[in-house]
Formats: structure tokens, sequence, C-alpha cells
């Protein structure tokens, strides 16, 4: 595991965090990590929606084993 640094954030931007990370079981250091990826991404990806990296970046963390394979709806009339 990585090191930690301590930083000072906005009291704002921890309370934000903190109700964000119990709605998404993350720590709050875990949820500011999360919003730092997202934000890096997207402006790597300026022509992704931010939705969808972040619903992407949040699926690479679940377990494997509770993964399900996509199976494409078969066509209309087939």
């Amino acid at each position: 595991m990585a090191g930690s640094t301590s930083i000072r954030i906005n009291q704002q931007l921890y309370e934000q965090a903190r109700q964000d990370a119990a709605i998404e079981h993350r720590s709050i250091a875990g949820q500011i990590e999360f919003w730092a990826r997202v934000g890096r991404a997207a402006l790597d990806n300026p022509d992704l929606p931010v939705g969808f990296i972040a619903e992407s970046l949040a699926s690479l963390s679940e377990p494997r084993e509770d993964a399900q394979p996509f199976v494409p709806r078969s066509s209309p009339g087939k």
C-alpha cells in the first residue's frame, strides 16, 4: 500500500467528501482520491462524459467475482 500525506483542504470540500463517502461506502480519503482520479481522467479524455468516466473507474474497483459478463440482447424478430 502506498504511503499517505496530509494536506489541507477547504472545510466545505471535506464535508461534501464525508457525505459522498458515506453514500459510496468509501473512506473520506478514498472519496477524495476517487474524485482526483475522475478529474485526471476527464482532463486526459475531454471527449468522454464525466459520468461515463466515473462509472468506469468505479467498476474497476469492484471485485471481479461480482462481475457479470455482458450479454447483448438479440435483435427484435429473431
